[in-house]
């Protein structure tokens, strides 16, 4: 189906099983028709992913999977070229299928899902922290800053304190560390911003709740879902808001969708 629109919305959401959630995801593709969805956690292998409801709805679709864990994928309707699972060749390919990047309308765009860390203490969090220097040098093999990048996704990582409810819960554990941040920034060093907070100062805004404990209703959340832009992108930016809708109702992901709308050159 041909359409134009003078902006383009690109939207991250960790769906935490695109099994368990794939009518919830196709009923808000239907209703918000997002032109680009970055997907964490899919939790499928390759041969399952449901590449054919998916291009029902009119996107192209390219994923990379691993089975019950994991798993990441780019749901596009404005083009899907240049397809590349794991990191750019140059980068010791990871041994998880946590990106994946692709062009999309002439932005490149990579869904990431950064591994949790679990505890600062844990060998996953060195392999955390590898991760995000592995990824700012795909960015530094793959991309210039001068071009339309879009790396977004699930960071695992709360850049401030305004991004968790009550920062002395986290103290001593993951997601809060000065290790991770630093890292965070160092991807952000090559040239990429963190497109919410261009319009949101405010504390409490959060992407992710846990199911226990009624956290949801409570406010008792984290902002870890991140939409990181190059500045020709982030200018574009018009708007960003957290679809708190979808974490509501019967059997959603702990994450909401986070949007973000980019108007034309």
């Amino acid at each position: 189906m041909l359409y134009y629109r003078s902006y383009v919305l690109i939207v991250t959401w960790n769906v935490n099983s695109l099994k368990a959630r794939l009518p919830r995801v196709t009923e808000w593709l239907a209703e918000v028709t997002p032109d680009v969805l970055c997907i964490q956690e899919t939790k499928l292998a390759q041969e399952k992913f449901p590449t054919e409801a998916i291009a029902e709805l009119g996107y192209e679709s390219a994923h990379f999977g691993q089975g019950q864990w994991n798993g990441v994928a780019i749901l596009s309707r404005v083009g899907l070229e240049n397809v590349v699972p794991n990191f750019a060749a140059g980068v010791e390919p990871d041994h998880e299928a946590r990106i994946i990047s692709a062009t999309c309308g002439g932005v490149r765009v990579s869904s990431v899902y950064v591994p949790n860390g679990r505890a600062l203490d844990n060998d996953h969090y060195t392999y955390k922290l590898g991760w995000m220097s592995r990824l700012r040098q795909h960015l530094d093999i793959s991309c210039k800053t001068t071009d339309d990048v879009v790396v977004a996704g699930d960071f695992n990582i709360a850049p401030d304190d305004r991004d968790v409810y009550d920062v002395k819960q986290f103290e001593g554990a993951t997601h809060v560390s000065q290790p991770e941040r630093d890292a965070l920034q160092n991807v952000c060093d090559f040239g990429m911003e963190d497109t919410f907070r261009r319009f949101h100062q405010e504390e409490g805004l959060h992407s992710w709740w846990d199911y226990r404990g009624g956290s949801f209703y409570k406010g008792h959340g984290m902002r870890i879902d991140l939409l990181l832009a190059t500045s020709s992108v982030a200018e574009r930016s018009t708007w960003t808001s957290v679809d708190r809708n979808a974490r509501k109702g019967e059997s959603p992901s702990d994450h909401a969708p986070v949007l973000l709308l980019v108007g034309d050159k």
